[in-house]
């Protein structure tokens, strides 16, 4: 009998869902990506995370593939996750990855480690003044205030010091607020996507004129990059300083152009990100390939 495999996903992003997101196209394009590498060596299939526990602790192993929703339920979704490893499902990438990366301040770990991050300032719950106090922190007329737990822009906020917040803003939960960095609008963000601690392929996107997300959800573009011998080196730096014995499955590394002309980095996502298999030939079969070695 093949293994089977569960692609975790939820209401948001699995096809036939009445409550599908307009991104959620990129589900399908990584499922199929994963199906079409691994053939009739395994079965995939994507069920939603809170499906009953029974139905899920049948899989040999499961992917933390489109749980989109999960970071307004990160408890529950952790407890989840818990519960399956506990079952003896492999989780990829198991519960310690998903614990340290859900919530942001990892970055600040990183960064102790010795990765180039953007400067931070992390205030429990941001308010008005805490975005004036940045202005002149960083010496600059504009950032970028994004929650600690979330995904995909959700509740990010840019403001200059001609637009501030309204005195009555804040931010219901801990955050985290950034210098907006030019190159995000001139460049792009550039995304490097290892399988196993191997890098695999790399892209740039890039948000229509007058956003600054570059996220598909808004409109955002991406486009195949064949990196420079540094900046690769950058986002392999950062892979090797994740803290963990094993390399994650898989890693996307987000990072953004500097004035110094180096790269810092954005994030380091390792639960659910889209890994655009699209841009890289190579994708299905290298997930396929390190899948089978985790089912061993």
């Amino acid at each position: 009998m093949i293994p089977e495999i569960a692609f975790l996903a939820c209401p948001d992003t699995l096809p036939g869902s009445s409550t599908r997101r307009p991104d959620a196209f990129e589900h399908d394009y990584q499922i199929d990506a994963l199906r079409d590498g691994l053939g009739d060596r395994a079965r995939v299939v994507d069920i939603d995370w809170r499906a009953p526990l029974e139905e899920l602790t049948r899989f040999d192993l499961a992917i933390i593939g489109t749980p989109w929703d999960y970071t307004r339920a990160k408890d529950e979704f952790v407890a989840r996750l818990e519960a399956l490893e506990r079952a003896g499902v492999k989780v990829c990438n198991p519960l310690e990855v998903v614990r340290w990366n859900a919530d942001k301040l990892y970055l600040r770990e990183l960064a102790e480690r010795g990765a180039v991050t953007i400067p931070t300032l992390w205030p429990e719950a941001p308010t008005a003044a805490d975005i004036t106090a940045a202005f002149n922190h960083f010496a600059t007329d504009r950032v970028v205030a994004k929650r600690r737990v979330g995904a995909g822009a959700v509740g990010q906020d840019s403001f200059t010091r001609s637009a501030p917040p309204p005195a009555d803003w804040t931010m219901d939960r801990p955050g985290m607020i950034q210098p907006f960095l030019p190159a995000i609008e001139s460049e792009g963000e550039l995304s490097f996507i290892f399988i196993d601690g191997r890098f695999c392929h790399a892209l740039v996107k890039r948000a229509v004129p007058g956003d600054y997300r570059i996220q598909s959800l808004y409109g955002g573009k991406e486009q195949v990059l064949d990196p420079s011998a540094a900046d690769r080196r950058a986002a392999e730096q950062v892979v090797s300083l994740l803290p963990f014995v094993q390399p994650p499955l898989y890693a996307r590394i987000d990072m953004v152009r500097m004035d110094n002309g180096g790269l810092a980095l954005i994030e380091a996502e390792v639960i659910e990100p889209y890994l655009y298999p699209l841009q890289g030939p190579d994708f299905g079969p290298m997930l396929a390939e390190a899948v089978l070695r985790r089912l061993g």
